[in-house]
């Protein structure tokens, strides 16, 4: 009954359009490390101050519950497979990515909509995930729309737009 109430709220879960991140950050071996994640939410201006929250089914949990710096990068519309490439169990993800260091070494793909270099500002337990809060230290924003995903399924802002274009032309014809 349990799995098929978690199966049932994840679906529900799922309806919330979000955008799509991957955080990173550095193991203690200095070995690149991340996961493909929906939960990311500003949380303070002043402050600088957002939040992810990194499940403990992780392989890499360890690091981010231990971590001192992270990254937070914003996929871009075109960045779907880097998507599916770190919610995957693939070792070597990083070697598939253009990617450098911020100040602190942590990850920062390239490409991307936003990246947010933190400092760990506070850590929440939080049943299966952990709430990792971050002091922003620096960012960037390249203007590129970004990913989004809902129900299972991509989307972005261009192919919305497209699909009501090409909707309201087929409508007028």
């Amino acid at each position: 009954m349990a799995k098929q109430i978690n199966t049932q709220l994840r679906q529900a879960f799922s309806s919330f359009m979000t955008g799509v991140t991957v955080v990173t950050a550095r193991a203690p071996d200095n070995t690149p490390v991340g996961f493909t994640a929906n939960s990311f939410t500003s949380v303070s201006l002043d402050p600088p101050l957002l939040l992810v929250c990194p499940g403990r089914h992780l392989s890499s949990f360890g690091v981010f519950d231990t971590t001192e710096h992270f990254a937070v990068n914003v996929l871009a519309h075109t960045q779907e497979a880097i998507c599916t490439l770190f919610a995957g169990r693939n070792e070597n993800r990083f070697s598939a990515v253009h990617w450098r260091p911020d100040d602190q070494q942590s990850p920062l793909i390239d490409g991307c909509s936003a990246s947010f270099s933190c400092r760990t500002y506070q850590r929440v337990d939080a049943g299966d995930h952990l709430v990792l809060i971050g002091q922003i230290t620096g960012f960037e924003c390249s203007g590129t729309p970004g990913l989004g995903y809902a129900s299972s399924g991509y989307f972005t802002l261009n192919r919305e737009r497209m699909r009501a274009h090409l909707h309201q032309a087929k409508c007028a014809t």
